[in-house]
């Protein structure tokens, strides 16, 4: 385990927010799988008295965390590869809204997993990139032809302002160094080029309602944003944030049930048997507790590479 300062204004000062709830580790790959049901279990988590970023520390080192994701596989997600593909199309909506249709132009996807978002993206007329840790899911993402680096972003080496967009799409929580991934974006983003990021909203209402019941707090989560937060952060590195959106996902009835069962065992077990019976485990729907959001946000246009 190791202790870390904040990531945003660098301030040691903290006060506990969530006290830890690991009395073990567990299978290290599976904890932080896409599709983990450790609702509840995780590190200390902290907020910073100077600037309100909430994260885990101590958390495990850098280096485990990265080793983990490399060696993560998920096939339930795979499974779900349904829900994905109408949340994603809904993600992109706003997006070509917002700057237009792909047309050729370039978009990395950033911890893009399996590829959903990228075939999704590259059927637009985008010239989709993405990287991703999990060699699992490299290689499903390149055995669809998919143009997918394997490793981190800065393992990438991506040229300079060579992206007109970047994506994360819950993924800069589980991040070491957000704000660096957030620098290293700003230099591979064209003047003008957006990076969108949709993420947990740990100031929302539905997760100041649920408190430390909150599904979200988990130990593969190392930091938490609010919109205040994150807009922070994301003009520290250099970017004009334009707007920031609550936005839900599809999900399965049968996924769902079995996510409400790892919540609350007894409901969630009479729900999994309600969809079972209705043999509705395969209908999507859309759910938006108004506890995830999407900010968008543009490199100026004036701004050279990098910082």
């Amino acid at each position: 385990m190791e202790f870390v300062v904040c990531n945003l204004c660098g301030s040691s000062r903290t006060r506990l927010r969530f006290p830890s709830t690991l009395s073990r580790r567990r299978d290290d790959a599976a904890d932080f799988r896409c599709t983990s049901d450790g609702y509840g279990i995780h590190p200390p988590i902290v907020q910073c008295l100077e600037c309100g970023l909430v994260y885990a520390n101590p958390r495990y080192e850098s280096s485990e965390i990265t080793a983990t994701y490399r060696a993560m596989e998920d096939p339930l997600y795979v499974l779900e590869r349904e829900g994905r593909v109408l949340t994603f199309e809904r993600h992109l909506r706003p997006i070509e809204r917002l700057i237009g249709p792909g047309r050729g132009r370039r978009l990395l996807d950033i911890g893009c997993h399996i590829g959903v978002f990228l075939e999704i993206a590259q059927a637009h007329g985008w010239e989709a990139w993405g990287v991703e840790p999990s060699r699992w899911a490299v290689e499903i993402a390149r055995a669809r032809g998919l143009r997918v680096v394997e490793g981190t972003l800065r393992e990438a080496a991506f040229s300079e302002g060579w992206f007109d967009v970047v994506t994360m799409w819950d993924v800069i929580e589980h991040l070491s160094d957000p704000m660096g991934e957030l620098q290293e974006i700003h230099r591979i983003l064209k003047p003008g080029g957006w990076v969108v990021i949709h993420t947990m909203d740990i100031e929302s209402p539905f997760a100041r309602m649920l408190g430390a019941r909150w599904p979200w707090l988990m130990e593969m989560h190392l930091y938490y944003f609010s919109r205040r937060t994150l807009r922070r952060m994301l003009e520290r590195a250099g970017f004009q944030v334009h707007h920031t959106a609550v936005e839900g996902r599809y999900l399965r009835l049968g996924y769902l049930a079995t996510r409400v069962r790892a919540l609350f065992p007894r409901l969630g077990t009479l729900l999994v048997k309600l969809v079972q019976r209705a043999r509705l485990e395969g209908q999507t729907v859309y759910i938006n507790l108004g506890d995830l959001f999407t900010a968008y946000a543009q490199k100026p246009t004036n701004s050279p590479n990098g910082l």
